[in-house]
């Protein structure tokens, strides 16, 4: 595992945090989904371009489906 593997793989997990947290708080699905993934997705998958290209995909999942 490299060191950039390791920060795309943190700042990806506090992204999905947030993700998380918005989620619960205001009862949506899809942002509470998308913030499980993104924090565990980091642990299976060793290359960091897919890492990147996966999270970045993730990320912006909640602003196209909107509840």
């Amino acid at each position: 595992m490299s060191t950039a593997n390791l920060l795309w793989g943190l700042l990806f997990s506090c992204v999905g945090l947030g993700f998380f947290t918005y989620g619960r708080k205001q009862r949506g699905v899809v942002p509470m989904v998308c913030g499980v993934v993104l924090m565990v997705f980091p642990y299976f998958v060793p290359s960091t371009i897919v890492l990147v290209i996966i999270g970045a995909a993730l990320t912006t999942v909640p602003y196209f489906l909107r509840n």
